[in-house]
């Protein structure tokens, strides 16, 4: 088991996948060992057992003649599942959506301003979880004024209530002063607002990430300048030990972080809700997208 599959396995931890699929690939090397098999099998069990990983499923493969990718092969008997395939078409993906967090990120504001809709103004953007019915929720900016949406609107007509990931426009009762980047939520549930920041960051440029540089920081549909405060520790995908001494990441590199942005953040934590919980760094300079978090 070569470090990239660590790698594989530690950022699907990381960003939550519930089932992972390891094929074991190359099995005409050792004439379609069950021995083999099993012994990469346990040494995967081994590392998973350290991370956040729910079920695995391990199947025996050969792509080079298609052994195990889309029919069974004859050559592995001792195998009982299915080929690779069958496997991804049929598996059992339960959800995992968060439907008590009401989060609306707004992407655009519509203000048509013609004859026909002179008063028309609505916030257009996807839900990032369960949505709310109209005039029954309160929304919440993040200035902490409340309304009542009046209504919610598709591109096929109004509906009754929107749910992720529909991509709507919402109509407040109120004239609120609310703009792109701003988030609308339940005003006794809101998420955090923060300058300060932690995440797991995996750093994916040539150019090495020092502490004390400045990135820009893109969450949900918000742009922010970002302080790299500093590097907690790096972690080690062969071993998965932190390295609190790391000042620094090179590629590839996954390391807790802390940052500070120039405006407050409305962020939760990763596992209870996706779409609020993880961020994208960009390079001002080259437009370039340096790390995710």
């Amino acid at each position: 088991m070569l470090e990239q599959s660590k790698r594989h396995a530690f950022i699907s931890s990381l960003v939550g996948v519930p089932h992972l699929v390891v094929c074991v690939n190359k099995m005409d090397l050792v004439d379609f060992s069950e021995k083999r098999f099993e012994e990469i099998a346990d040494e995967f069990r081994d590392f998973a057992a350290k991370l956040d990983i729910g079920d695995i499923t391990f199947i025996p493969m050969s792509a080079l003649n298609g052994d195990n990718v889309v029919e069974r092969s004859e050559r592995t008997p001792w195998y009982e599942g299915p080929p690779l395939l069958y496997h991804l078409e049929h598996v059992t993906v339960a959800s995992d959506r968060n439907l008590v967090d009401v989060r609306f990120p707004v992407q655009w504001v519509i203000r048509p301003m013609s004859d026909e809709h002179h008063d028309y103004r609505a916030y257009a953007g996807q839900v990032a979880r369960r949505g709310a019915p109209p005039r029954r929720r309160r929304g919440g900016a993040p200035s902490g004024e409340r309304s009542r949406i009046a209504a919610i609107d598709t591109y096929e007509g109004e509906v009754e209530a929107a749910f992720p990931p529909m991509s709507v426009a919402l109509r407040l009762e109120d004239d609120i002063d609310v703009s792109r980047g701003d988030l609308i939520s339940r005003s006794g549930n809101r998420p955090a607002a923060a300058r300060d920041v932690e995440a797991m960051v995996c750093w994916m440029s040539e150019e090495p990430l020092r502490e004390g540089e400045r990135l820009m920081l893109k969450h949900t549909s918000r742009w922010a300048e970002a302080t790299v405060e500093s590097i907690r520790y790096r972690v080690d995908v062969e071993t998965l030990h932190r390295d609190q001494d790391a000042r620094s990441l090179e590629l590839n590199d996954i390391a807790r972080v802390h940052l500070r942005a120039s405006s407050p953040l409305n962020v939760d934590d990763y596992r209870r809700n996706r779409a609020t919980g993880s961020f994208v760094l960009v390079d001002e300079t080259t437009n370039e997208t340096v790390g995710a978090g």
